[in-house]
């Protein structure tokens, strides 16, 4: 992919939160497309500059094409090692974090890694292709009732059971490689609610990409590791896209005592961004600001 088709989420209010004033360093820890970072570059310009971290190798490449010129370095890492990137750089501490959790629309674009329900190529659902396993070798590894628990915990999927039993059933005579596939006897086995968009694969798909890039331990840690970088009055914010990081990210900005919550309710997408961008309709922004 040559260019980014993604647009960022909950722009004004990441913008309204994070208070980004030129000469400041900040991480935008999930680069994606680069929506976000452009506008953060273009805030801190004149003696600043935005780290802008990701796993994904091709989300890198296309970025630093994209943004070449401006006040932005860019690192392929995993946002819970940002003490390390922040060491490597010399910094002792930065301005502000952002975390848009979850996948851009270019991955979900890109018909070669699965991400897609309809995609054809191989079902890898991996952030960085050469870390860990991929998603069809984990459907061919786990036993059923494995499977069944990591369906519904991660997916919080009420049919899991019925799932697991039918990718263990189908496997044994066709491996299932792709997403289209995977996609196929998902909803074969869970019915569709009246008057849901959502396709009833989503569930499983969230549940085994989360497993194959094991997104919530990786926010666990940045949750404890993110606030030494911080100075004191830097903010962190973060959102999310489902019920699992939000519960997280309440929490750990509830009682960090390092950390001030700045809201009692998750920030969500106005009616007309959600009607403009459906990604943001499950968005959930939170903040917190560094104490002294």
């Amino acid at each position: 992919m040559s260019s980014s088709i993604h647009i960022p989420v909950l722009l004004n209010e990441v913008l309204e939160y994070l208070q980004p004033q030129p000469g400041q360093v900040l991480v935008d820890g999930t680069l994606g497309g680069g929506g976000h970072v452009r506008v953060l570059a273009e805030r801190v310009a004149s003696g600043g500059f935005v780290l802008a971290l990701d796993r994904d190798p091709q989300a890198l490449a296309v970025a630093e094409r994209a943004l070449m010129g401006r006040p932005i370095k860019v690192a392929q890492a995993n946002f819970s090692d940002l003490p390390e990137v922040v060491r490597e750089l010399g910094l002792s501490a930065v301005d502000g974090v952002l975390l848009d959790l979850g996948l851009s629309s270019d991955q979900l674009a890109d018909e070669t890694r699965g991400f897609s329900f309809d995609a054809s190529g191989s079902l890898d659902l991996r952030f960085d292709p050469t870390q860990g396993e991929p998603a069809w070798q984990l459907l061919e590894r786990l036993r059923e009732q494995p499977l069944a628990d990591l369906i519904y915990q991660y997916g919080e999927e009420r049919y899991s059971r019925r799932i697991a039993r039918k990718i263990v059933e189908v496997r044994r005579t066709q491996p299932i490689r792709t997403a289209n596939q995977l996609a196929r006897l998902v909803r074969s086995c869970v019915p569709r609610s009246r008057g849901h968009g959502i396709d009833p694969a989503t569930r499983t798909f969230q549940a085994i990409r989360i497993a194959v890039n094991d997104e919530l331990g990786s926010l666990q840690l940045a949750l404890k590791r993110i606030p030494d970088c911080l100075r004191p009055g830097g903010r962190f914010v973060v959102i999310s896209f489902h019920s699992l990081e939000d519960r997280l990210v309440k929490e750990a900005f509830r009682h960090d005592p390092r950390l001030q919550n700045l809201c009692k309710k998750p920030v969500r997408a106005s009616d007309q961004e959600s009607a403009e961008n459906p990604r943001s309709r499950s968005a959930r922004l939170r903040a917190a600001a560094r104490l002294v």
